[in-house]
């Protein structure tokens, strides 16, 4: 088990606790969970991880607004939103679960920062950044769209700050001409964002030589906020800047001492004077700590590395976990980070393998991106007062029919208007199933050869192009299929007299697993009514007899 052929490695883009899950979480988390279920059905040793991308601003200011800890806040959105998962019935392996906000977690952040400053990758330099008024912390060029700074929305100045760099530009060949091997498991358009991101330009100088320039620059990391990675760099009059020694990690966030609004321009970690106060590795002089901490796209650029084995202890991830499960064989999330956290994932993958730490170069296989949830064709929002609840929506419909009608309202890769979808027509759709399988599993055994004949084709075409449709991601038209074999299969059974015959019996049967991995409550119940007594989580995926081998997809 475990091998590339048997294997499936299944990772959706972690979740920001800012609150409770939205109707976005959900779509996502409905594709990705559908993904591993079918997986794990067609027999393949699956992962399918959960974590938390547990630091950033906007735990940080809401903390500060509210008087509290930013630890408060974020354990406690945590906790609200795993609820919110198991609500939904989303089938993570809760084993390997992490939080980018625990020591335990950004100590090896920190070992990341040290082994890319000894390869000459992670440096300080004075320079002209994107400085956000309103946050009040520097901001990556990728971080500020129309001059704004993509957060807040607050006009961005530019500013001459000594700052932290990685040096992503030493890479940018290699993540142009890399792109050649992810066009078979990628979107085009991501790939082309990444490309024009690049933006790599040759031309010819008066003396007739070839010259190349970039659009990209180096990656700015370091942020002038409290919640947040402490960058592991003592500053020594005498020594300069000197890495924290390995054993010495993690720098731990002060548990008190700072202050979180310091003022214009200074880090909440300079207020902390106990802490920043510290004697030099190298020679013992008194020396201070570097008060920024690391921008949090450094957390999301390798935690995909650590899931399959959160707890170890020698190393930010565990080789023989390494091995057995990466790279990423589908990963999912929204194409808006095609030019941050996409790219910035490549790069500190090359870079560790570079380093000798990973035995690949490219992070994810396949890449799916969804489409946005809109409510009345914007973006759902609190100041535009259309935010839907998700938990109101589940607590309404039920979990499985805010998934189908998330799913059913068209491709993965558009974007869904929830003023146009109704989930009251996929509740009767699953009531429609729970009552057949009811009344199959239920009735007397019967035979009719002939209608058992026709029947059984039905299925079986349904199962073809159910396949085929799961694996290319088409699940608005897989569920259409599934409607379609309900009709049928009622229509059959409404047919027979004295009972219910064998072919209706399969086809029920048939049909309840493969519904399983978009509506797993459902099925469930289903699949009990029908005599089971393992889970339908536990079933195989129906085969087909072979009589429809040529069934298009459409």
């Amino acid at each position: 088990m475990g091998g590339e052929a048997s294997r499936r490695y299944v990772v959706s883009m972690f979740s920001y606790p800012s609150g409770d899950l939205h109707m976005g979480h959900a779509e996502v988390f409905a594709i990705s969970d559908a993904m591993a279920r079918f997986a794990r059905m067609r027999g393949h040793d699956t992962l399918f991880p959960v974590g938390w991308d547990s630091f950033g601003l906007p735990a940080e200011n809401a903390a500060r607004k509210r008087g509290l800890d930013p630890r408060e806040w974020t354990y406690a959105n945590i906790a609200t939103q795993a609820d919110s998962f198991r609500r939904m019935g989303i089938s993570f392996d809760w084993h390997t679960r992490l939080h980018t906000s625990d020591p335990e977690y950004y100590r090896w952040n920190q070992w990341l920062f040290l082994r890319l400053y000894e390869r000459g990758l992670a440096y300080r330099a004075d320079a002209e950044v994107n400085w956000c008024p309103q946050d009040r912390t520097v901001l990556a060029n990728e971080q500020v769209v129309h001059g704004r700074c993509e957060r807040c929305g607050a006009a961005v100045e530019r500013r001459d700050l000594t700052q932290w760099f990685f040096r992503i530009t030493d890479y940018a060949d290699r993540l142009l001409d890399d792109m050649a091997g992810l066009r078979d498991g990628w979107p085009s358009e991501v790939l082309a964002m990444q490309r024009n991101w690049i933006g790599r330009t040759e031309s010819v100088d008066d003396a007739g030589r070839t010259m190349v320039a970039y659009r990209l620059h180096d990656w700015l990391i370091s942020r002038q906020r409290y919640w947040g990675t402490p960058i592991p760099i003592i500053h020594c009059g005498g020594c300069g800047a000197v890495p924290v020694p390995d054993d010495q990690l993690p720098v731990r966030l002060p548990d008190s001492g700072y202050r979180l609004s310091p003022g214009d321009s200074g880090s909440p970690l300079a207020s902390a004077e106990d802490w920043v106060a510290v004697p030099c590795p190298r020679c013992g002089a008194p020396a201070r700590r570097d008060t920024d901490t690391m921008d949090t796209f450094v957390d999301s650029s390798w935690y995909f590395l650590r899931y399959p084995n959160p707890h170890y202890t020698d190393g930010p991830f565990d080789p023989e976990a390494l091995a057995r499960w990466l790279p990423v064989d589908e990963y999912i999330g929204g194409r808006e980070h095609a030019t941050a956290h996409l790219l910035y994932a490549r790069f500190i993958t090359k870079a560790l393998y570079d380093a000798g730490l990973v035995p690949f170069t490219e992070p994810f296989t396949r890449l799916t991106t969804q489409g946005q949830v809109l409510m009345g064709g914007k973006a759902m929002s609190k100041s535009l007062g259309n935010l839907v609840d998700l938990r109101d929506q589940i607590e309404r419909h039920g979990p499985d029919a805010v998934r189908i009608a998330m799913l059913f309202a068209g491709p993965v890769e558009a974007d869904v208007d929830w003023a146009d979808v109704s989930a009251r027509g996929a509740e009767r759709w699953l009531a429609r199933v729970a009552r057949l399988a009811a009344e199959t599993g239920s009735g007397v055994a019967n035979s009719d050869p002939a209608g058992e004949a026709a029947t059984r084709r039905e299925v079986h075409d349904t199962i073809a192009r159910a396949t085929a449709l799961m694996e290319a991601k088409r699940f608005n038209v897989v569920i259409a299929q599934l409607m379609r074999l309900t009709t049928i299969l009622r229509r059959a059974a409404e047919s027979e007299s004295g009972g219910t015959s064998p072919a209706v019996r399969d086809g029920v049967d048939a049909l309840v697993r493969m519904m399983s991995c978009v509506a797993p409550e459902t099925a469930a119940v289903a699949w009990h009514h029908l005599g089971h007594t393992s889970p339908v989580a536990d079933a195989a995926w129906p085969v087909d007899s072979g009589e429809r081998q040529d069934i298009p997809v459409v």
